[in-house]
């Protein structure tokens, strides 16, 4: 695919992003909503349609179910700025009013190890505020009689902010009302950086058109193309692309009532998708790094794991048909699963907006206000996101969240 290039409007920005999907626009807004922020910004994206990002093929979810406390804070901030996006775009009557369907996530232990996990996680979420309750199969089976429980000794669910949000409004949102607060959207590409003598900073980025543009600072939300981004800095990262499949169905004998998020202990996941259909996911467990352009579905995943997994937990999923499907791309980091967050601890102006591993869109407003706050003020002044710092590369010091799907 020949992408189109155009030129930026400057020759030098305060900030430049490059990747302009939902976490560099998220950034971009933020930074446009901090009073005390007024330089210029300017976003590189090299396929405006967006068509194989992250943020188009998300399944659009959000859990507050996470076993490290900040994990769950972040989610309960995006579940509070989607229920309020218009209070949040300055009561533009424009702003859709929007909602978080909770059916909420089912866990399914069918090991002591790991629902011991869900107990302990069940006690932190709880006292950060969220609903997740723990269930025995009784308990479980009372609730959701589809459920074959044979193999279960324990299930957690919360239903309240979790489930399915409108992902895309709100990327539509931040980019429009970015544009119109003075954010440059530039289709072009990053092709080299150049740091100043000591290497201390990154001083401009030249674009595939031939341009090279000056910048005070360079933010990477390139998703999973993340390292080829700071590879032009001179930084390794441990972000790569990991492929995970989607398909959508409808049931010959639908459930009667909505359909929790389901993680089956195998690792496959399947949830309610509005009110006729249903949605399934997983990956197979060779699991290496595509290329980036490869986006080729698997069907022997689905015939020989997906389905056969479905049928067992939920027997009204033995005939079902599918009517959509479609392979995207985790930014997936290899290290320990969780963002890579904040300045590099060299290159001082390259800040880092990477390696979600698949629960990015859900944090997409947490971390892109925690990036505008680096940016405008050299501190996080709402939720302390430090514990995502680059450091703990350095350090070799994983951050653990066990809730990884």
């Amino acid at each position: 695919m020949v992408l189109k290039t155009q030129a930026p409007k400057q020759s030098s920005y305060d900030v430049v992003i490059v990747g302009g999907a939902i976490f560099g626009s998220s950034a971009a807004w933020f930074l446009s909503d901090d009073k005390d922020f007024d330089g210029s910004v300017l976003i590189i994206e090299r396929d405006p349609s967006y068509e194989f990002a992250s943020t188009s093929r998300t399944n659009s979810c959000m859990r507050q179910q996470f076993t490290a406390e900040i994990n769950v804070k972040c989610s309960q901030f995006a579940a509070d700025f989607v229920k309020n996006l218009r209070q949040y775009m300055g009561n533009d009557e424009r702003v859709p009013e929007l909602e978080i369907q909770n059916f909420g996530y089912m866990y399914l232990a069918d090991n002591e190890e790991f629902a011991d996990v869900l107990i302990e996680s069940q006690a932190m979420q709880v006292a950060a505020g969220a609903g997740t309750r723990v269930l025995t199969p009784e308990q479980i089976k009372q609730e959701y009689p589809f459920y074959n429980l044979d193999d279960i000794i324990l299930g957690s669910i919360n239903t309240v902010d979790e489930g399915y949000w409108d992902g895309i409004t709100v990327f539509d949102w931040w980019r429009k009302s970015a544009r119109e607060r003075g954010i440059e959207y530039c289709q072009n590409e990053v092709v080299a950086m150049t740091k100043s003598a000591n290497g201390e900073r990154v001083e401009s980025v030249t674009l595939k058109s031939g341009e090279i543009i000056s910048c005070g600072q360079v933010v990477n939300a390139s998703g999973p193309r993340a390292v080829l981004t700071s590879r032009m800095a001179g930084i390794e990262i441990p972000v790569e692309p990991r492929k995970r499949f989607t398909w959508i169905f409808q049931a010959e004998q639908p459930l009667d009532r909505p359909l929790p998020l389901t993680i089956d202990p195998s690792g496959v996941h399947v949830r309610q998708e509005g009110t006729e259909y249903y949605l399934a996911g997983g990956h197979a467990d060779y699991d290496p790094a595509p290329d980036y352009d490869d986006f080729e579905m698997d069907h022997d995943l689905w015939q020989d794991h997906i389905w056969p997994v479905m049928a067992s937990r939920i027997p009204q999923f033995e005939a079902i048909k599918v009517t959509n499907e479609w392979a995207g791309h985790y930014a997936y980091n290899t290290f320990d699963h969780n963002a890579i967050l904040g300045p590099h601890d060299e290159v001082k102006n390259f800040i880092f907006l990477n390696g979600f591993s698949g629960h990015g869109l859900q944090q997409s407003p947490a971390m892109g206000r925690g990036i505008a706050e680096i940016i405008a003020h050299g501190e996080y002044r709402t939720l302390d996101l430090s514990d995502f710092g680059y450091d703990r590369i350095v350090k070799n010091k994983e951050f653990i969240e066990k809730a990884v799907i």
